[in-house]
């Protein structure tokens, strides 16, 4: 069964991650809610939202794939935290899936240089920060090698059964989308 970590700070946006974990974990992914901070954290619109662990007690590359939601101010939060970024670079470098969507492509990977010479997507009036990325206007979901990316929160459920094909095959994917009614 696939691992996966999801990232949360206060900030976080809510649906943009929990729409994705539950598109993850109806395929039966091992899905751990990890904050950043406090195992309670606000989300962007005021809803509290409870981790299964904290980043100081987690490993945050145990995992198959490191999702990073958006929402302000949780992704220039999760931007800032080295533990983080490091664990970004170690997934990448081991050949490992990150996902991010919304302000998260920009704030998180593109402004620490992860996205280099990838296609790649975010929220649009973040796209400038998408450092040495190749921005694929109009595209909802990418994925370039290991890095899959998403526009915004109209885009999650999307993006969770982009990652359900990755980790377990096109026919889960299907199988997810027909139960789901998308």
């Amino acid at each position: 069964m696939p691992k996966v970590i999801a990232m949360i700070e206060n900030g976080t946006e809510e649906v943009e991650c929990l729409a994705v974990v539950d598109v993850l974990r109806r395929a039966g992914a091992d899905v751990l809610l990890v904050s950043a901070s406090d195992m309670q954290i606000v989300s962007s619109h005021g809803v509290r939202l409870i981790a299964d662990a904290v980043a100081a007690d987690t490993d945050l590359t145990d995992c198959d794939l490191l999702f990073i939601p958006g929402g302000m101010p949780g992704s220039e939060r999760l931007g800032k935290n080295r533990k983080l970024i490091d664990a970004i670079g170690e997934m990448l470098a081991d050949g490992k899936r990150v996902a991010a969507i919304c302000a998260a492509p920009s704030v998180v990977l593109g402004a620490h240089g992860f996205l280099r010479g990838k296609r790649a997507v975010c929220f649009p009036s973040f796209e400038s920060g998408m450092l040495g990325a190749q921005v694929v206007s109009g595209a909802r979901v990418i994925t370039d090698g290991n890095i899959t990316t998403a526009r915004g929160l109209g885009c999650a459920v999307e993006l969770g059964l982009e990652l359900v094909r990755l980790l377990f095959g096109s026919g889960k994917a299907e199988e997810i989308k027909d139960k789901i009614q998308f």
